[in-house]
């Protein structure tokens, strides 16, 4: 047996409902009915660096990060093929320069979408300390 198992679903059209576990929800690549595959990965991706960016906080000896927010946004190129992409990090915390970096760097070794994306493809990562 597979550690990871979906089904996705098309009836008919570009939209396709897909089953993770016990989870559904649906993936349109015309943006009718859901959000387009690339928009899914970008917050699939967001939706990973975030807890990951907690970890590498609380294994550098941050434990309390507040509140964290990821404005992600993305660019696509004329084959509507993602191009980059560009988190940024809003964190309640007060933190310096050094620990940013410091956990920023634990937080892409943490995240497995990060690590699944081809390297050119990595986020580009802006933190914004104390922004809350």
């Amino acid at each position: 047996m597979s550690d990871i198992e979906t089904i996705t679903v098309s009836e008919e059209g570009f939209a396709s409902v897909n089953q993770v576990g016990d989870f559904e929800f649906t993936v349109d690549a015309t943006d009718e009915t859901g959000p387009n595959p690339n928009a899914t990965l970008v917050a699939t991706y967001a939706s990973c660096f975030l807890p990951a960016f907690r970890v590498g906080g609380q294994q550098r000896g941050h434990d309390d990060l507040g509140k964290i927010q990821i404005d992600a946004s993305a660019e696509v190129d004329e084959d509507d093929d993602l191009e980059s992409i560009h988190f940024a990090v809003h964190v309640a915390a007060d933190l310096d320069d050094d620990a940013v970096d410091d956990i920023v760097e634990r937080a892409e070794g943490i995240c497995h979408v990060h690590a699944a994306l081809r390297e050119g493809l990595h986020a580009a990562v802006d933190v914004y300390p104390d922004a809350f």
